[in-house]
């Protein structure tokens, strides 16, 4: 996927305003209009220009799009961090369908479960409740074990004095739900926009996503730990200690385990009425044979088992 400077698109600088970002749009809306332009890349040119418009008109679109930074190129391979948007507080109108636009804008903006699954609310009264507002946020693995009581700051958006997008942060104290999953939000009442009149504060939907973890991955309700293992663990069967979010356990490994092999431990995953599973996946660690001691086990290894792994190839 290739990295789009919708800056260089618009033709306009990094730190231009809002009002300059309007006047370069509907100039290069009227040039490459495809009812009435003769350039040969009209059409695509209108697409291209009409996406870069939709990040760098919502100042909360482009102040995220602008932590990216500014040493990325046009046309270069990109994939986004997995948490470039990580405490970036967006309204309801904040995500867009994205299938009109580039893979580039989808990676991005196309999210429907944050803002996308909520409508904007018409402001037509004086007394108008605020808008919800949505936001991601990482937590540690551990914390959706145990539950916990976190500082999360968070980034909100507003326009400058020369209409330009400025961050600035707030932190709430949030309690974290024992048993919290991944993609679920965290509803804090009264913590969005603020309403109009005696209309109350609208709601702030916190996303949740676990941190990268060193040992851990998770895939919906079960963890999966690859676990190191001896050789003669896997050959003759052990019961060694395990980690989990919890704590330690004794996990016995059957005799002739394979490397690859999952064992199950079932009611170990993320918590809930139905908790999921902690997969532990064998992974056989060969000793180094940096000694003269080593190598001599090894060379009886060898003529002890006569082991060839390539048998099933035929050779």
């Amino acid at each position: 996927m290739e990295f789009k400077d919708y800056y260089k698109i618009m033709g306009v600088k990094r730190d231009a305003s809002q009002d300059e970002i309007k006047r370069a749009y509907r100039k290069l809306a009227r040039k490459y209009h495809p009812d009435v332009s003769k350039e040969a890349d009209a059409e695509a040119r209108f697409k291209e220009v009409g996406e870069a418009f939709e990040v760098l008109k919502d100042p909360e679109k482009r102040a995220a799009y602008d932590q990216l930074g500014a040493n990325w190129k046009a046309g270069q391979e990109f994939r986004p961090p997995p948490d470039w948007d990580q405490g970036f507080e967006f309204h309801s109108g904040g995500f867009t369908n994205a299938e009109q636009f580039s893979d580039f804008f989808e990676s991005l903006f196309g999210r429907g479960g944050i803002g996308g699954a909520y409508t904007r609310q018409a402001r037509r009264q004086f007394d108008v409740r605020g808008e919800d507002t949505y936001a991601k946020v990482l937590i540690d693995l551990e914390d959706a074990y145990q539950g916990a009581t976190r500082g999360l700051t968070l980034k909100q958006t507003e326009l400058g004095p020369e209409g330009r997008p400025q961050l600035k942060e707030r932190t709430l104290n949030v309690r974290i739900p024992k048993g919290v999953r991944q993609g679920q939000h965290i509803r804090l009442a009264k913590q969005g926009g603020a309403g109009v009149g005696k209309g109350g504060a609208g709601d702030l939907y916190l996303e949740v996503e676990f941190r990268p973890h060193r040992f851990y991955h998770v895939e919906g309700k079960d963890v999966f730990l690859d676990l190191p293992i001896a050789p003669w663990e896997a050959a003759l069967g052990a019961t060694v200690q395990v980690p989990t979010p919890a704590g330690t356990v004794d996990l016995k490994i059957p005799a002739n385990s394979a490397g690859g092999r999952k064992l199950r431990l079932k009611g170990r995953g993320i918590p809930a009425r139905d908790p999921g599973d902690l997969y532990v996946v064998l992974q056989i660690a060969l000793p180094a044979a940096n000694s003269e001691a080593a190598k001599a086990a090894y060379a009886t290894f060898e003529k002890a088992l006569k082991f060839n792994p390539r048998v099933s190839l035929g050779v």
